[in-house]
C-alpha cells in the first residue's frame, strides 16, 4: 500500500512500529482484519484524526492571520517580508522531522501548522493584493473540493485500487520534478513559462496540477481508514492530520495559481 504523500505511506506505520514496537505494522495496514498489540483508548481513531486535523486548521489559519497582517505589500508593490523564506526553510524542517519521526507528530505538527500558517498568510496577502478577493475564492475551492473528494471516497464512488493509486503516485512524482526543476531555472534567473504564464496550456497545466493534488486526498482519506482498521497507535491521529495538512496546503496555494492566472486574462 502507497501513498504518493511522502508523509502518509507505509513507511510511518513500518517507522511507528520500531519505535512503539507495534509489531508487524506493514502486514496489519496491507489485513484490516489483524489487530496489533495496542487496544481499545490507545489506538487511532477517526473521530481522534478529525479532531487533530480540526486542531491544526485552527492553528494556520491563526498564524495566518499574522502572516497576513505583517506584510507590507500593496496592490502597487510587492513586498515580501524578510522572514518569509525563514519560514520556509523552517517549516521544511519540521515537515522532514515529522516524516522521520512520527511519534513526535503531536508536538512538531501543531509546530508545523504555525510555520506554514504564517507562510501562507503572507503569500495570500501577495496574491490578494493583486488579485481582489482570490483568497476567498481560493478558501471556498479548496473545502468544496475536499468536501468532494471526501464524498467520492465515502460512498465509493471512487475506489482506490492499486491501478489509480499507481497513476497518482507516477503523475504526483511528475509534478515534483517539474517543481525541482523550475527551481532549478529560478537560480539562474529563469523561469518555466507553461508552469506561470496565463496562455490556455498554463492554465490547462494549472488544472492538471490541480486535479492531481486532489486525487492525493483519496489517498489520504484510504490511508487513515486502512490505519484506523488495522489498530494504529493513537499517536498517529496527529500524524495522519499532518499528512493531511500538507496535501490540503497544496491543493490551496495551486488553486490561487490557477485563480491568479484566470484573473490575469481578464
Amino acid at each position: 500500500m502507497r501513498s504518493s504523500n511522502p508523509a502518509l505511506n507505509e513507511k510511518a506505520f513500518e517507522r511507528a512500529g520500531t519505535e512503539t514496537g507495534w509489531a508487524a505494522a506493514t502486514e496489519a495496514y496491507a489485513a484490516p482484519a489483524y489487530r496489533g498489540p495496542v487496544a481499545g483508548d490507545d489506538t487511532m481513531t477517526l473521530n481522534g484524526v478529525a479532531w487533530a486535523s480540526g486542531a491544526l486548521i485552527v492553528l494556520v489559519m491563526a498564524a495566518g492571520v499574522f502572516g497576513w497582517s505583517s506584510s507590507s505589500s500593496s496592490p502597487d508593490e510587492l513586498a515580501i517580508p524578510g522572514w518569509l523564506p525563514i519560514v520556509a526553510i523552517g517549516g521544511l524542517g519540521v515537515a522532514i522531522l515529522t516524516i522521520f519521526k512520527p511519534h513526535l507528530a503531536r508536538f512538531t505538527a501543531p509546530v508545523y501548522a504555525i510555520l506554514e500558517g504564517a507562510l501562507l498568510g503572507a503569500i495570500s496577502k501577495l496574491y490578494n493584493d493583486q488579485y481582489d478577493g482570490i483568497v476567498v475564492q481560493a478558501i471556498g475551492l479548496t473545502v468544496g473540493v475536499f468536501l468532494v473528494m471526501l464524498f467520492l471516497f465515502s460512498t465509493r464512488i471512487i475506489r482506490v485500487t492499486e491501478k489509480l493509486r499507481a497513476g497518482i503516485v507516477a503523475a504526483t512524482l511528475g509534478v515534483m520534478l517539474v517543481y525541482v526543476v523550475s527551481m532549478v531555472v529560478n537560480l539562474f534567473g529563469g523561469e518555466l513559462p507553461l508552469l506561470h504564464d496565463s496562455s490556455a496550456l498554463g492554465i490547462g497545466i494549472s488544472l492538471l496540477i490541480v486535479g492531481i493534488a486532489a486525487f492525493n486526498l483519496l489517498l489520504d482519506f484510504d490511508f487513515v481508514e486502512k490505519g484506523v482498521e488495522a489498530g494504529a497507535p493513537k499517536h498517529l491521529e496527529w500524524y495522519a492530520a499532518f499528512g493531511l495538512l500538507v496535501t490540503l496546503i497544496w491543493l490551496y496555494l495551486e488553486l490561487l495559481r490557477l485563480l491568479a492566472k484566470l484573473q490575469s486574462r481578464d
